[in-house]
C-alpha cells in the first residue's frame, strides 16, 4: 500500500525546522502534545482528543536521529497500534531555506487505507497551511 509523501520548502534554516519537529513545547502548538526527544531508542507519545476507535494516544519510538537532517520514528495508535507505521522527516538545505520531506509509510489493510487517507489530508494541511507549521517557524524566527 502506498504511503504519504509531502514535500514543502520553507524560508527558514534547517536548525529552526528541526527545532519545530523535536521540541515538545513547539510541537504542541502545531501538531500534538508529546514527550519526544530526538534520541535513538527513545519511546514517546503524542496525545490528542480521543475519537471512535482511538484513545488519543500515538505510541512512538525514535529509530533514527541525525540533527538537523533526519528524524525517523514509529507511529502506533488506533488501528496502527499493533502494527506501527513509520514517519520519516528529511531536511535538506535549499538556498537560505529548507526543503522538508515527510514520508509516512507502513499502512496495512482496510484500516490502514482509511488511516492513510485521513492522515494524508492532515499532514498536508499542517505542513502547507500558513496557519500551522509556517506560522510556528515565523514565530521562532522573531522570538530571538
Amino acid at each position: 500500500m502506498r504511503g504519504i509523501r509531502r514535500e514543502v520548502v520553507y524560508p527558514h534554516p534547517p536548525e529552526r525546522v528541526w527545532r519545530a519537529l523535536t521540541d515538545p513545547a513547539i510541537l504542541a502548538t502545531w501538531l500534538m502534545e508529546s514527550d519526544i526527544e530526538p534520541r535513538v531508542g527513545h519511546r514517546f507519545t503524542f496525545r490528542t482528543k480521543p475519537g471512535p476507535g482511538f484513545d488519543g494516544i500515538v505510541h512512538c519510538e525514535v529509530l533514527e536521529a541525525d540533527p538537523p537532517r533526519r528524524l525517523v520514528y514509529t507511529w502506533g495508535g488506533g488501528p496502527t497500534k499493533e502494527h506501527p507505521t513509520r514517519v520519516e522527516w528529511t531536511l535538506t538545505p535549499e538556498g537560505s531555506g529548507t526543503r522538508l520531506l515527510l514520508e509516512h509509510s507502513g499502512f496495512r489493510g482496510v484500516a490502514g487505507f482509511l488511516l492513510r487517507t485521513m492522515l494524508g489530508r492532515g499532514w498536508g494541511h499542517k505542513l502547507r497551511d500558513p496557519q500551522h507549521f509556517l506560522r510556528v517557524l515565523d514565530r521562532l524566527a522573531t522570538a530571538r
